[in-house]
């Protein structure tokens, strides 16, 4: 009865001497302030609007050209040459004006013209410019005079302290590339996975299908790329994600960790109580949009479109597809524990609670001795399992009435919050085991604690460790791991605890208590609960993981040996996934496109003929120098299709479009289904550290996050993430399945420590290696 009190702003009574009228002033200033701050968003929004349409010029340079107009006509100059006078004749205006007053209303005209003008040129420059690709293609540390100058030019369209979305409208659009180029990349890309015959089988395809359909599907394609503004993004999104039937959960969701060898505070809802606030802060800055664009090399920016969706977004399931749907501003998360679903306001009276009122908040649904109510508890195993069960569900039961309400409430809250009972993190006498718990928590927990639908869902662990789990569709990794980054810095550096672990600052008593959610699931929804529970409870416990963290070197020692890291890593796992199942296999590693705009990734195919080449040498017994060779050839060449993928003349975005127009069509193309039902056996993704302005490593390496990973691509091969860290340190985080025989994630994650051992002394056989770091190092307790 308390909430359903404080949602009420009056109450009336028919009394015999007419209405009585009861106003709530705590309701109705409740109402005014949010009004209030609603209002400010709407203006904040307005601002940066009129901001971001105008960059790379400013608002105020419209009054230095109106100035500029109106003083050279006051010198009997006309710049306008005769345009002014034009405007004029055509103004309508009243009789009343004088002429001098029509004349400067017709400058003013014209100034606004000409500025306008000025903008569209200047962004039209700006893009052309962001279209130039060679600097990414010369060798590190060495920059051409034709760069150089590509630079300073850049610098100098560029403006002044762009905001987020600045430089939206000046990216370039995704190129399509020939077709011919990609069927010829492709071929010496698959040429060292097949034999003679086979690799004759597909060029004989290939040509067929360059020389034929592929001529139509580009015509089409080349259509969509004029029209759209990232001919891949949209069908990439629908198709790859949305339309998946299968569960998202492991087979699409990822998962970001907590410090590796820091604990903050013990205190659950104390670690709760500042990443959360930490959260909204982090969402106050994105909204208005104070987030500095991501710029390579200083310069060259990147497309911040997927930072949109990050708050206020879920995942919708369908029976044929599934939608994200993105709300406004949302004043509260939802919480989960012990099976209940609690509301929290995270705003009172206008105001962001502070992190010390968070966790008295938290405290009190830690605290509530309420049981869940029928069928609520293991309600989330239906977000876990095949969606079309979910879907039809989500039409059926949740439709109408209280569970529409409540469901309503969860999916358009800022994020998913669970309070979880479990300890997790590097601890007890087996560090590296309690790693990968800690992982397999973050990515699939008891299968129906998390809202996988959400964005990202927040877990906080009973010993004060957290973790983010993140949905796939909307974004991807790099993005969550902005926030993440932003959220443990902000967490541990500015807000800080008290020596008793809690949050620091006063608590507001009249705090209203979280609302827990209420639902009426009726027998037959129960049952189809414990189904999708079962189809995820078999896909959870399917997935084998190992993470650890590779200390004996990092990327300091390998640049030394003038090799790239990533490039390094790469040829590292060629060469353990070769000696684990003696044979090479296609290799995912992602890489991002966001140099255009709406750019999301490509793929770089690792294994080449040159990798092959030198792990062949290297297993064969071949001299160092040959191999060492041949390891130069097969890193140069990763760097290459590195690039080549980044600046738009990747293979496979390119291929799955022509194949998603071919079924459009209704056409079959051999060639085409072939290449996409290729398993990638080896998946691998690298999550770069983003902001290091927000960490100080060398002084404090123990605030270190370990990164995050995926679950496998394929049911019988392996997902790699891995993270560089610092100078010595490298995280990797590895994943296969049970079921498959022939795949183990501590085998595997032990031959990626021998290759990388073996890389190092064919490359370095002079240095001496550091003595090893126990993997084992315990985990720092802090209390602030």
């Amino acid at each position: 009865m308390a909430e359903a009190h404080q949602a009420v702003a009056f109450q009336f009574t028919v009394t015999p001497e007419g209405i009585d009228l009861q106003l709530s002033h705590q309701a109705l200033s409740e109402i005014y302030l949010s009004g209030v701050r609603s209002w400010k968003k709407r203006i904040i929004r307005l601002k940066n609007s009129v901001i971001t349409g105008v960059y790379p010029a400013s608002p105020s340079s419209w009054l230095f050209v109106v100035i500029a107009i109106l003083a050279t006509m006051y010198t009997r100059s006309d710049p306008s040459m005769g345009l002014i006078a034009k405007i004029q004749e055509h103004l309508p205006v009243s009789q009343s004006m004088s002429t001098q007053c029509q004349a400067v209303l017709s400058a003013v005209v014209f100034s606004t013209m000409l500025w306008l003008m000025l903008i569209f040129t200047m962004r039209l420059c700006l893009k052309q410019l962001l279209s130039y690709h060679r600097w990414m293609f010369e060798q590190h540390g060495k920059m051409s005079n034709t760069t150089k100058v590509w630079v300073a030019l850049v610098r100098i369209f560029s403006g002044r302290k762009p905001l987020l979305y600045s430089y939206q409208g000046s990216l370039p659009n995704l190129p399509v590339p020939a077709i011919k180029d990609t069927v010829k990349r492709y071929l010496e890309s698959v040429r060292s996975l097949m034999d003679d015959t086979q690799f004759e089988r597909m060029t004989k395809l290939a040509t067929e299908f360059e020389s034929s359909l592929g001529n139509r599907l580009q015509w089409y394609l080349k259509l969509k790329a004029l029209w759209a503004a990232n001919y891949v993004s949209d069908w990439w999104e629908e198709y790859v994600y949305l339309r998946g039937r299968s569960p998202i959960m492991v087979n699409s969701n990822y998962y970001g960790m907590d410090f590796l060898y820091v604990t903050p505070t013990p205190i659950q809802a104390a670690r709760a109580g500042n990443s959360i606030h930490s959260f909204f802060l982090y969402r106050r800055k994105l909204n208005k949009e104070e987030l500095k664009p991501w710029l390579l090399r200083s310069a060259v920016p990147c497309c911040s479109y997927q930072f949109e969706r990050m708050f206020d977004t879920c995942r919708i399931p369908g029976t044929l597809t599934d939608t994200v749907q993105h709300w406004q501003d949302s004043d509260y998360i939802v919480v989960y524990h012990k099976g209940r679903y609690f509301r929290l306001r995270v705003y009172q009276a206008g105001r962001l609670l502070s992190p010390r009122e968070i966790e008295f908040q938290i405290q009190r649904i830690l605290d509530d001795p309420t049981a869940p109510s029928k069928g609520e508890a293991k309600l989330g195993a239906l977000t876990a399992g095949d969606r079309i069960p979910w879907a039809k569900a989500r039409a059926k039961y949740f439709s109408s009435g209280v569970n529409k309400r409540s469901l309503d409430c969860i999916e358009r809250a800022a994020f998913f919050v669970t309070l979880d009972d479990d300890e997790q993190g590097m601890m007890g006498d087996d560090p590296a085991a309690s790693l990968d718990r800690y992982a397999k928590s973050l990515l699939h927990g008891k299968c129906y604690d998390r809202w996988f639908d959400k964005s990202f869902s927040v877990v906080y662990y009973k010993n004060g460790k957290n973790g983010i789990n993140g949905e796939h569709s909307w974004a991807d990794a790099p993005v969550v791991a902005h926030l993440w980054e932003y959220t443990l810095a902000t967490d541990s550096f500015q807000l800080g605890y008290t020596a008793e672990g809690h949050c620091k600052g006063e608590v507001d008593s009249s705090l209203p208590q979280p609302q827990k959610l209420k639902w009426e699931i009726p027998a037959e929804c129960e049952e189809q609960i414990s189904q999708s529970l079962a189809v995820a409870q078999a896909l959870a416990d399917n997935v084998d993981f190992h993470v650890f963290s590779f200390r004996e070197f990092g990327k300091g020692k390998i640049k030394k040996c003038r090799v790239s890291p990533d490039a390094f890593i790469q040829m590292a796992l060629q060469l353990a996934y070769y000696r684990d199942q003696k044979r090479f296999c296609l290799t995912y590693e992602a890489s991002m496109t966001r140099l255009f705009r709406e750019g999301r990734t490509e793929t770089v195919r690792s294994c080449s003929s040159e990798s092959t080449a030198f792990v062949r040498a290297l297993e064969g017994g071949e001299s160092a120098d040959v191999c060492r060779r041949l390891f130069r050839a097969a890193s140069e060449k990763h760097q290459l299709l590195y690039r080549m993928a980044m600046t738009g003349a990747g293979i496979d975005r390119h291929l799955f479009c022509l194949y998603v127009v071919s079924k459009y069509l209704g056409v079959e193309s051999p060639f085409l289904k072939e290449v996409l039902s290729e398993p990638w056996r080896l998946s691998t993704s690298q999550t770069p550290p983003q902001q290091l302005e927000l960490f100080d490593i060398v002084n404090h390496p123990e605030y270190i996050s370990c990164g995050g990973g995926f679950g496998p691509v394929a049911d019988d091969g392996y997902g790699v993430s891995y993270c560089i860290l610092g100078e010595n340190m490298i995280n990797f985080h590895i994943s296969c399945k049970h079921s498959c025989p022939d795949t183990g994630s501590q085998k595997f994650g032990a031959q990626i420590k021998k290759a990388l051992h073996d890389l190092i002394q064919l490359l370095s056989p002079n240095q001496k290696e550091p003595n090893k770091t126990e993997d084992g190092q315990q985990e720092v307790k802090k209390d602030k």
